[in-house]
């Protein structure tokens, strides 16, 4: 999910010589070493527990691993923290379509697409969530008028 880290916002970089174990986190994750992951991003929070950059990407790990309750929870406290998250969003909004809970999904998905990440590896998300959106529902997704090319 190399998107999802596009998804939240950009990290600075460290200068001060400590382990960035959100970054090492990152890169296991891309690796695939979901479990080396967790502990990395577990001593990211240590020093910030309400960092929701650090708390969407154990959310992800959870995700992965099929800790799907935790991964909620995890969403969950993002949103406490920061209701506009759109990863978080996202991220609940499958998750409860997943476990069959089709208006929590929709209600994720649209909240999702009112404040869409503005980055151009999103892109493809946000078209996903808008079809998908547009599939439960059957109306147009919020946005996606702005897709439509002028004078078709």
């Amino acid at each position: 999910m190399a998107w999802w880290r596009n998804l939240i916002s950009g990290r600075n970089d460290n200068s001060s010589g400590d382990p960035d174990y959100y970054q090492e986190g990152v890169e296991l994750l891309r690796e695939e070493r979901h479990h080396e992951a967790l502990t990395s991003f577990r001593l990211a929070l240590r020093d910030a527990p309400n960092d929701t950059d650090v708390l969407q990407q154990v959310a992800v790990t959870y995700t992965h691993i099929g800790m799907i309750d935790e991964a909620v929870r995890t969403y969950r406290r993002v949103l406490d923290l920061h209701p506009t998250a759109a990863g978080a969003h996202y991220g609940l909004a499958f998750l409860f379509l997943q476990r069959g809970r089709r208006e929590d999904g929709i209600t994720h998905l649209k909240a999702f697409l009112e404040t869409p990440p503005e980055i151009p590896e999103a892109r493809r998300h946000i078209d996903h969530a808008r079809r998908t959106l547009e599939g439960l529902t059957g109306e147009a997704a919020p946005g996606a008028e702005a897709d439509i090319p002028l004078g078709y």
